[in-house]
């Protein structure tokens, strides 16, 4: 029985020496794993910086090429936009030309007029289809601070005149909705 207790006791204390041994290799273990867990969170968290630092240098320079190539094309565009206008505006001026000429020889008065009121009513036809337009009818009107510009103020003729529109000493230009010219009046005080 001795034998038996005695090998119970061997085979126990064997189990305990084996459970002991698999406890530390066990904690050695987790502490190896424990190190690398705190060294792969490090290592990515690194990783994804510099990832986020590579795209975020990639998004930085295509930005900047974005705006340098859109800063040249507005170039482009400003110095190119009166083209059009311009040239629908040289017949204008080659008909300037022939009419001073025709003008120098011409004894009657009425056909120089005649010429230039034509070559005027073109001219004014091509501004409007670019869209600027005079400002008309402004005589009688309230002043508007927005569109005119009071250049002088006269006795008014009547009382109700005061503070109206008397004389327009040059015409004011709209483009679309924007003044591109205020007028000038003179208004009644």
């Amino acid at each position: 029985m001795k034998n038996k207790e005695q090998d119970l006791n061997e085979n126990q204390q064997e189990e305990q020496l084996v459970d002991e041994q698999s406890a530390g290799a066990e904690n050695n273990s987790q502490s190896n794993n424990e190190e690398q867990e705190a060294e792969n969170p490090v290592k990515k968290l690194e990783a994804d910086v510099a990832e986020m630092k590579d795209k975020y240098l990639r998004l930085y320079s295509d930005f900047e090429n974005f705006r340098k190539r859109n800063a040249k094309e507005r170039l482009e565009l400003i110095k190119t936009a009166s083209e059009d206008v311009l040239r629908e505006l040289l017949p204008v001026l080659d008909d300037f030309e022939r009419a001073l000429k025709a003008s120098e020889n011409e004894e009657d008065a009425l056909k120089v007029r005649e010429g230039n009121q034509l070559i005027f009513h073109k001219f004014s036809r091509i501004l409007e289809s670019k869209g600027l337009k005079p400002m008309e009818d402004l005589i009688g009107k309230p002043f508007d601070a927005d569109t005119q510009e009071a250049i002088t103020q006269i006795p008014a003729p009547t009382e109700e005149m005061k503070g109206k529109v008397i004389d327009v000493v040059e015409k004011g230009y709209t483009l679309g909705e924007k003044v591109v010219r205020f007028a000038k009046v003179v208004t009644g005080a």
